[in-house]
């Protein structure tokens, strides 16, 4: 029978755990579209969630940050799946008020 040290054991695990760690951060690093418009936004990504599903009840299936037309010209958009159907909420980012609630076309963008 071989016993390996614990420290063995205790240094593969740290190593496994790091790696877990930062594969979620990679993740979530590039699941956020428009990241590099945030400094601009005075409604944080967290808040125009929270605005976006009072507007629309659902699940968030796609989120970004983008510059378009109307309001401030930044916005959130959301796009909210509620059983069959998807709407796109969008977000003022600088008032956090609801420019669109709208249901989405069958060739979203």
């Amino acid at each position: 029978m071989q016993f390996k040290s614990f420290k063995s054991d205790a240094k593969q695990l740290a190593a496994i755990g790091l790696a877990l760690l930062l594969a979620g951060t990679a993740g979530s690093a590039f699941a956020f579209k428009g990241e590099q418009y945030s400094k601009e936004a005075k409604i944080s990504l967290a808040q125009a969630r929270a605005i976006a599903l009072k507007a629309q009840a659902g699940k968030i299936v796609d989120e970004e940050l983008e510059k378009e037309g109307g309001g401030s010209g930044l916005r959130y958009s959301f796009d909210i799946r509620d059983g069959k159907a998807t709407k796109e909420v969008g977000v003022d980012a600088v008032t956090g008020k609801v420019l669109e609630d709208s249901r989405e076309g069958p060739h979203p963008d």
